[in-house]
């Protein structure tokens, strides 16, 4: 038996032997994770639980994404208000448009597309012209935030 024989013969040896490690330790976290229970015993409600849960982590780090985009350019009280002050129709214009992106290929060539075509829009604007409108749009938007709102950023 040659060199490179014996070493393939100990290399897939040593693979099997991992794979089977792995294996085993797979099969116990999957036994673990079936013993532990949902607050629920029905696992319609632990699934809504979990969807309410992750929507709502979800709206968190989006906030906190925009604010800190935001707060780059402008001070940390001000980038608040101009998340607070966002209407429901731009709220959900936005989400409609994340749904539509990520549902489909077509639907993101659209959104995508509308994106760019909007981007060359500006771009052709004039950066000072399309800076200026957009600093004034969102001073607009930061009207409209809630007066009694102390929430941190």
């Amino acid at each position: 038996m040659s060199i490179l024989s014996e070493e393939r013969r100990l290399r897939r040896r040593s693979v099997r032997k991992v794979s089977r490690v792995a294996h085993r330790v797979g099969d116990k976290a999957r036994a673990g994770i079936k013993k532990v229970p949902g607050p629920s015993p029905n696992p319609a409600t632990n699934l809504l639980i979990a969807d309410v849960a992750l929507q709502g982590a979800t709206m968190l780090f989006r906030r906190s994404m925009q604010k800190g985009m935001l707060a780059l350019r402008f001070d940390p009280d001000k980038a608040r208000e101009i998340v607070q002050g966002r209407s429901m129709m731009q709220s959900a214009v936005s989400l409609l448009a994340g749904r539509m992106a990520t549902r489909s290929v077509p639907g993101l060539l659209l959104v995508g597309g509308g994106l760019v075509a909007k981007t060359i829009l500006d771009r052709a604007m004039g950066h000072r012209d399309a800076a200026a409108q957009g600093t004034r749009k969102l001073m607009k938007q930061a009207e409209n935030a809630p007066e009694d709102s102390s929430e941190p950023i």
